[in-house]
């Protein structure tokens, strides 16, 4: 069945007064032919429309609708994207899909590449197995901003780190979107001795080059797990190194502060973390624009818990149950500095941080968004939890109950018999939390669209 054929329609939608069928194929709006989910949005946006569609005889009518301009159709097809998500066509020596155990479900190993995905829910593509055509069409749609992993601007080097001989191509199409105003915010990911030093200056201001269309950039450290057998020999970052890398980046921004009136690079949370620095104050991560990336992300957690603290009445604190938070080991001091804080306010606050320590993938990952629920339960059985305890959201399955291990909340609330509530990355959610008061439970939240992809961001 065709991507863009018709799954449902929603009632009292402009599509269902139009008349619109489950089963029709949507082909055309206006003449312009509809291969995928950007073609319906962009094209579907006018007030007034005429709709082509195909029935399953073949034959094929033509509607025209009136609506509200910007309003939605009213469509749901077969695939979010009305067309198959597209798979990765590298093979880069620091993948993190590469370094996942075996026997997890089919959708953690799919590598997905998809500009699409990019500009519609924020995954970062590489540009390699983009079409003449596409660029073409990201350029006529102002398919903007994209989020680019760029690693290095050394045509040579990106070949050899991405492993695909064609990937220093794709620095020619950054430099084609810049000269038409496609913004774009940007990933590195830095491992030591091979696109840092020299070659990660290099990078840094090529893509200064690039701006304003180049309008963010973040420098992570590659993370490693305990599974590379038969891969590409990497190090990680250490106290001194990750340091060095900091130096270098604050130095940079520094100069396009002064020059250009903002940083643009940032390194994540992760670097200071490794380097034992304190994080930047507020201001300086300027619009928060890679906290994806965890570019300021406990930053701004911390100044949201403490805005949220000063609006909070100390009888409404008073009746917090006594309760704990499981996060990952780099996290897990900030959180318990914020306890710190509530607790100052009002005494009664009882609450413990525990780091849990990442077994399933190694030790070495120490973010609370690869936190497996069975290293929760192995390590957490017979601790003193209080009567409730506290996880990030970022720890489950987007809209779901299930962490990457496939456990699933249930499993952990009836091993630890605690209930689990999730938190969101945000300050005042984790405050109304930890005193007691009552947040959006995970299933009424507004998730993401189902996808087939993994997405694995440097989350802290």
């Amino acid at each position: 069945m065709s991507m863009t054929a018709v799954k449902s329609v929603d009632p009292r939608s402009p599509a269902h007064r139009a008349g619109i069928r489950v089963g029709e194929t949507l082909t055309h709006i206006n003449g312009h032919m509809i291969v995928d989910v950007l073609d319906y949005k962009f094209y579907s946006y006018d007030p007034r429309l005429e709709v082509t569609l195909r029935e399953r005889d073949g034959s094929t009518r033509t509607l025209r609708i009136r609506k509200g301009e910007g309003e939605d159709l009213g469509l749901e097809f077969e695939t979010y994207l009305m067309d198959r998500a597209r798979s990765c066509a590298n093979n880069c020596i620091f993948c993190f899909v590469d370094q996942m155990p075996p026997g997890m479900r089919p959708s953690l190993y799919f590598k997905d590449d998809d500009a699409r995905l990019s500009f519609l829910m924020g995954n970062y593509l590489t540009l390699t197995n983009l079409s003449p055509r596409e660029v073409q069409r990201i350029i006529d749609l102002r398919i903007s901003p994209i989020n680019v992993s760029v690693h290095t601007t050394d045509r040579a080097l990106r070949a050899e780190m991405l492993k695909n001989r064609r990937a220093g191509e794709s620095i020619d199409i950054m430099e084609r979107f810049a000269q038409n105003h496609i913004t774009m915010n940007c990933q590195i990911v830095s491992c030591p001795g091979i696109n840092d030093g020299p070659a990660l200056d290099k990078t840094l201001h090529d893509l200064a080059g690039m701006y304003p269309a180049v309008n963010s950039i973040s420098v992570v450290p590659v993370g490693v797990t305990k599974y590379r057998e038969g891969l590409y020999p990497l190090s990680i970052y250490n106290t001194e190194t990750a340091g060095v890398v900091i130096d270098q980046v604050e130095g940079f921004a520094a100069h396009h502060l002064e020059r250009a009136g903002t940083r643009l690079a940032w390194c994540s949370d992760e670097f200071y973390l490794l380097a034992g620095r304190e994080l930047p104050p507020e201001e300086y991560f300027e619009e928060f624009t890679q906290l994806d990336n965890g570019v300021g992300m406990l930053t701004l957690l911390s100044r949201e818990f403490g805005r949220a603290l000063d609006l909070m009445e100390p009888e409404e604190m008073a009746g917090a149950t006594p309760f704990s938070i499981a996060t990952g080991v780099s996290a897990a001091p900030y959180l318990e500095r914020l306890i710190s804080q509530a607790r100052e306010k009002c005494g009664t606050i009882e609450g413990r941080v525990y780091p849990i320590v990442n077994h399933f993938f190694g030790e070495t990952i120490t973010v609370a968004g690869l936190v497996t629920g069975g290293d929760l339960i192995h390590q957490l059985k017979g601790r003193e939890l209080g009567e409730r305890l506290l996880i990030p959201a970022n720890m489950l399955r987007s809209g779901e109950r299930v962490f990457l291990d496939d456990v699933s909340v249930d499993d952990v609330e009836r091993e630890l018999g605690v209930p689990v509530t999730a938190v969101e990355q945000d300050g005042y959610e984790l405050c109304d939390a930890i005193c007691g008061l009552e947040i959006t439970p995970m299933a009424q939240r507004q998730s993401q669209e189902e996808t087939e992809y993994y997405q694995y961001n440097q989350r802290v």
